[in-house]
């Protein structure tokens, strides 16, 4: 069984108001109705003059509200069935004037009236020039719509748009970042109570002072994961070998660049943990010795001397006791072979298999296609899906081994 999308079938209410941003609230809509979202569109006046109501009905399949007074009966109503009706009011990019009007409920054209109609939880992202946005009364606004119980996400720092405008914060959050807000109010909280221990991305060996031994892990799976399971209510503690990625909020994290560095810092959090996912593709060896400094080609040796590394998933295995432990399996040959043996030989309840000569997935991929085998020698097939989804997959799957209270209210599940 897969999981679908705990965007499916929900009705959003998407405001756009006027700004250049305007053309990201296009990629949000994109997102959304990827998710499976039914979303509408209210658009204002000034948000028409910068993005045609024609392309986001184009991307939502429905009509775009922009018109209290229209003219057809139907586009009339449509504004009082959608009050009704949506689970969650978005309004990305919010200007200033929308701000102001929500904090001090003026009712004067389709959206605020919207606003102040809608029993829907509301989430709003400002977008605006810098001064713009550190103006008191505008941050008065918001202290006030927050006091009201709004959900604000903070605009981004950058370059903005125009010339001689330079850097500042003001730019909309990015579509994924506000994308992950909307899915954190609809996902279930099946994993209250639970602290889960997650390791990504790839461990360095120093040889000398610039040159190191490494893998090509990008985290992106330990990322997931982590913000996953945090979305769905544990406490997460991410060990992070060196990665481009930021951790996902409210997830604490602790980075760390070898080996010896990331066992220590499992094995400081182990006890706390319920659940240990390791993801990270931990180096197996180090130099014996390193070097404060860069080598000359003169000073190196064609041999290299190595010594192992701590072995973390199998001390962990060693130590675990009735915690649930997940180790994964990058193999380029023999895949079950290889796996059942790290099953065995680490004590693991779950490994997740997957090839990693396949340069199409697994690392520096967005999407993965694995194999998960459990301890009662059952094998699951999973079919080539984003990690992100794989991510809640696996969270899926884990859950039903911890010995914890019921899980009423899981994400919808389909064939």
């Amino acid at each position: 069984m897969l999981r679908s999308s705990p965007l499916k079938d929900r009705t959003i209410a998407l405001g756009v108001t006027g700004g250049i941003a305007c053309y990201k609230a296009l990629e949000l809509l994109r997102l959304l109705t990827a998710q499976g979202a039914q979303v509408h569109v209210l658009m204002t006046e000034h948000a028409q003059r910068f993005v045609t109501p024609l392309s986001f009905e184009t991307l939502s399949y429905h009509p775009v509200l922009t018109d209290m007074f229209a003219p057809a009966a139907e586009k009339t109503m449509k504004h009082i069935w959608l009050a009704e009706q949506a689970e969650m009011l978005v309004v990305a990019p919010a200007t200033a004037n929308i701000l102001g009007k929500f904090a001090h409920g003026i009712a004067d054209d389709l959206l605020s009236t919207f606003f102040i109609t809608t029993r829907a939880p509301v989430l709003v992202a400002p977008a605006m020039n810098p001064a713009m946005y550190q103006h008191p009364r505008v941050q008065e606004n918001i202290a006030k719509l927050r006091q009201q119980g709004v959900e604000i996400i903070e605009p981004e720092y950058g370059r903005l748009a125009g010339p001689g405008e330079g850097e500042g914060k003001g730019r909309l959050a990015a579509p994924e970042r506000i994308l992950a807000r909307i899915e954190d109010r609809f996902c279930p909280k099946d994993w209250q109570g639970i602290t889960v221990l997650v390791t990504a991305g790839p461990t360095r060996e120093a040889l000398d002072a610039v040159r190191f031994l490494s893998n090509p892990s990008s985290g992106k799976m330990g990322y997931a994961i982590a913000q996953a399971a945090q979305r769905r209510g544990a406490r997460v503690v991410l060990i992070s070998g060196p990665t481009h990625l930021s951790p996902p909020p409210a997830v604490e994290c602790i980075r760390v660049t070898t080996a010896r560095e990331m066992y220590d810092a499992v094995m400081a959090h182990l006890a706390e943990s319920d659940v240990v996912i390791k993801a990270a593709a931990v180096s197996d060896f180090r130099p014996q010795t390193t070097a404060p400094h860069k080598l000359k080609k003169e000073e190196m040796t064609p041999t290299l001397l190595l010594e192992r590394n701590p072995d973390i998933l199998a001390e962990v295995g060693q130590r675990k006791g009735n915690k649930i432990l997940v180790g994964f399996a990058a193999e380029t040959e023999a895949f079950m072979a290889n796996a059942w043996k790290k099953m065995e030989r680490k004590n693991l309840d779950l490994v997740v298999v997957n090839d990693v000569g396949n340069r199409t997935i697994g690392f520096g991929s967005d999407e993965n296609q694995v194999q998960i085998l459990y301890r009662d020698r059952r094998q699951e097939e999973l079919p080539r899906l984003p990690k992100s989804v794989l991510a809640d997959l696996l969270l899926d799957r884990i859950l039903p081994l911890l010995s914890h209270p019921s899980r009423e209210g899981a994400c919808p599940q389909i064939s």
